[in-house]
């Protein structure tokens, strides 16, 4: 049994580099005894979990997005870390005290590390969890439901993209009579369109999450009606934009075409990752027209110039890209002032 105190701890800057060096090197059985060796040394698990793995996986993110590592290296070492998760997990005795808890990723949403993290955290606090993994489709979600019969559904998004399949798995699990939370970056600030969706509670962090499963579970009913116009969710520009999704990038990447002389020659690999910006351009600016929040479309657009400057890309290709979809929106005013605003910032 320990009864010292850890020699070693996961807030150290140069164990957190060699835990990187090991992911990022696709070392599986090296990053497994390293966080093995820590649990042993009498680290806890939690720590271990949430600094170490999930800290790692931040910092994976931002090596990919300033184009340091590759796709390829970043999915490996991500991989790599839901495995050294498994691990730790695999040598925790916790038995369920508390009740059943349904966890998944919302439609669409296929970053499952920081939902697994909460499931485990969940696990070791009472909680038998059945985890559903990414990007669970709304209604096998609620077939899951009543079939078994928790007594709460944690839900993760962690883009925003995915807000408008989110609210329609909030309102579905509401209507089977389970409680739900929600939680991740796509849910904005301080999960602030959880509310705005019609979850229950929500929690900025699995930590959070966590303490308030255990401390205040069940919440009170959350208000039938969100405390925002119900007019924001769902409206006719939103409608219209999702509607006209492949037509106006079909038509964005044709006028590209003509204003930009060099995309001709663009091989076949460059035509679609132009085709994907452009889909991500209307996805965003339709959950942010879904929520009726323009911030979510200017904070995509700061992210997308920081990665494309990375790796030598001029912003002004991302101007002109707002442009020729601003273009097909004029008769949309929210949708048009959210790109210019958009352009502005840029």
């Amino acid at each position: 049994m320990i009864t010292s105190a850890p020699t070693r701890s996961v807030h150290d800057p140069d164990l957190a580099e060699h835990y990187l060096h090991l992911v990022g090197d696709g070392d599986e059985q090296g990053a497994c005894e390293l966080a093995l060796s820590l649990l042993d040394e009498g680290v806890p698990a939690q720590q271990i979990m949430v600094d170490l793995i999930g800290g790692t996986q931040g910092r994976v993110g931002e090596l990919w997005a300033t184009n340091q590592w590759s796709v390829a290296r970043e999915h490996a070492a991500t991989a790599v870390n839901e495995r050294v998760l498994a691990a730790v997990a695999g040598q925790l005795r916790t038995l369920p005290r508390r009740g059943r808890i349904t966890l998944a990723c919302v439609d669409g949403e296929w970053h499952g590390l920081p939902a697994r993290i909460l499931a485990e955290l969940l696990r070791m606090d009472g909680w038998r969890v059945d985890f559903l993994g990414a990007s669970v489709p709304g209604p096998h979600l609620i077939t899951h439901l009543h079939q078994t019969g928790p007594d709460a559904v944690a839900l993760s998004c962690m883009i925003p993209t995915r807000l408008p399949r989110a609210h329609a798995a909030i309102t579905a699990c509401r209507a089977a009579g389970i409680p739900v939370i929600a939680g991740g970056r796509g849910f904005g600030p301080g999960s602030r369109y959880a509310e705005l969706l019609g979850a229950d509670a929500w929690a900025a962090t699995a930590e959070e999450a966590v303490t308030r499963l255990a401390s205040a579970w069940p919440p009170p009913p959350a208000p039938e009606f969100p405390a925002h116009p119900a007019d924001v969710l769902g409206d006719e520009e939103y409608t219209h934009l999702v509607r006209s999704r492949p037509q106006l990038i079909e038509t964005a990447m044709r006028r590209l075409a003509e204003t930009v002389p060099a995309v001709r020659d663009y091989d076949e690999q460059q035509l679609e990752a132009t085709m994907e910006d452009f889909g991500h351009i209307a996805d965003f600016l339709a959950a942010s027209l879904y929520v009726g929040e323009p911030q979510i479309f200017l904070d995509f657009t700061a992210w997308t110039a920081g990665v494309l400057t990375s790796r030598e890309v001029p912003v002004s290709a991302l101007q002109a890209g707002l442009r020729l979809v601003r273009d097909q929106l004029i008769d949309f005013p929210n949708a048009t002032a959210t790109l210019t605003r958009a352009l502005t910032a840029l």
